[in-house]
């Protein structure tokens, strides 16, 4: 079986991905410096932020439709294109000395909006320049790329604010959007548009495909219970470190423990081809229970930094795996779709952990809000092993790509032609996170 490296467009496309997520990753924290230093006010940051995450959720749905109708590439170019000026523009803002809060929050708006329409193009791009018993080598390269650049971002952030200046780091990300966009101009992309119809009745479609598989619904219930956890983590997670556990220090090395958990998790996936993907994907996100419940309790903080680690390697072997699953099982017509709604509901209650977290440990202590957590994100995640088709799924493609590998020839299950509907079997018809990224789970 050749490499997905090998095909000119994986490849093209591989290098713009990868050249993207490293401009990316510098921007979270050299954002963060930029506002607190020139308004003074984590208010304004949260205000920032949460201009660019509204629009984002909000148009998902229509950002799905689009990416069926329309070929996936041209959509990702248009994005990377809009999303490029966004960046540049905002660091011009930075680099001019006097910025304007107002004008930073807008180009993140803008930012927001282009990635509702991008983040759907995801797996559809991977589908359209990768045969199916390569995908999951594909995911895997891509997500270890993502979390290289989680590991390595906050670093080079700090390299350039601190050397050249914060808006440094919005134009290197500006440029990598160009280069990814002209990388993508030259691929080409299978595509098999969805037969149009009105919004509402395109929107209804990618629903009924959603809820028409338990093992899909179900899992993505786990994942919002995640990143809902994961919110509730990161709000109260340095506090309790720098007072209760050794100080910042800590707080420091169970983000980069985490990190380095993401890229193993990113690994395995590449290497090992469990007999039921989705079930052992979201047991491994039961996983962060454990970081909640070290918190919780202060434990020693070498236990708590091996926690997180543990549970972020679960989050990096979800991510290739839940993405190759969905696109093996979802008929390409509907990819887009799916995988928007993916994202709604995997994000949408991380803005609820962020805002329930601090009002929660005001009254009782932080205690009891990660206690709570911890045992609802074990639930949610570790529950789904009761669904028949999370038991089931992914099995076909399984074996296809060990025919594959075995035979050398192509076998009739490993990865439909475009436009061709699921296998029969996990409840009949399946999809794909990711990210996220945003955090996928």
């Amino acid at each position: 079986m050749t490499h997905p490296l090998r095909h000119r467009d994986f490849r093209l496309l591989f290098i713009g991905r990868t050249i993207s997520t490293l401009g990316d990753a510098v921007v979270p924290a050299a954002l963060a410096i930029a506002i607190t230093r020139a308004t003074g006010s984590s208010g304004a940051l949260a205000l920032v932020l949460g201009c660019a995450m509204v629009p984002r959720l909000l148009l998902l749905p229509l950002g799905g439709v689009v990416g069926d109708r329309i070929n996936p590439r041209l959509v990702a170019l248009t994005t990377d294109l809009v999303r490029a000026a966004a960046q540049i523009f905002v660091g011009l803002e930075l680099i001019g000395g006097e910025p304007s809060l107002t004008h930073i929050a807008v180009a993140e708006a803008v930012g927001g909006v282009a990635s509702a329409f991008a983040m759907p193009t995801a797996s559809p791009l991977v589908a359209g320049t990768v045969e199916g018993p390569l995908r999951m080598r594909a995911n895997a390269l891509l997500a270890t790329v993502s979390s290289g650049g989680r590991l390595g971002g906050p670093a080079l952030a700090g390299v350039l604010v601190y050397t050249a200046g914060a808006g440094w780091a919005f134009i290197l990300d500006g440029a990598s959007f160009v280069v990814s966009a002209t990388l993508l101009a030259c691929i080409t992309v299978r595509h098999s548009p969805a037969v149009r119809s009105s919004l509402v009745a395109d929107l209804a479609e990618g629903w009924s495909e959603l809820r028409s598989r338990d093992w899909y619904w179900t899992s993505l219930i786990g994942h919002g219970a995640w990143n809902g956890a994961a919110a509730v983590l990161l709000t109260l997670g340095p506090l309790i470190a720098s007072e209760r556990l050794g100080g910042d220090g800590v707080w420091i090395a169970m983000t980069q423990a985490g990190a380095v958990g993401m890229l193993a998790g990113s690994l395995i996936a590449g290497r090992v081809r469990p007999r039921r993907p989705v079930l052992l994907a979201n047991l491994g996100l039961a996983l962060y229970a454990l970081p909640l419940l070290a918190l919780a309790i202060a434990a020693p903080a070498p236990i708590t930094v091996t926690a997180y680690a543990l549970a972020m390697t679960g989050l990096g072997f979800l991510n290739p795996v839940w993405h190759t699953v969905v696109q093996q099982e979802f008929p390409a017509q509907v990819l887009a779709r799916v995988t928007s709604y993916d994202w709604l509901l995997s994000l949408a209650a991380a803005p609820l952990g962020y805002t329930l977290a601090p009002l929660a440990a005001e009254a009782w202590g932080s205690t009891t809000p990660l206690l709570i957590t911890a045992v609802l994100v074990a639930l949610a995640c570790a529950g789904t092993a009761a669904v028949p088709g999370v038991r089931r799924v992914g099995s076909a493609g399984r074996e296809a790509l060990e025919a594959q590998e075995d035979g050398g020839g192509r076998s009739e299950h490993g990865g439909r032609s475009e436009g061709e509907g699921g296998p029969e079997g996990a409840d009949r018809p399946e999809g794909e996170r990711g990210s996220t990224a945003e955090v996928r789970a």
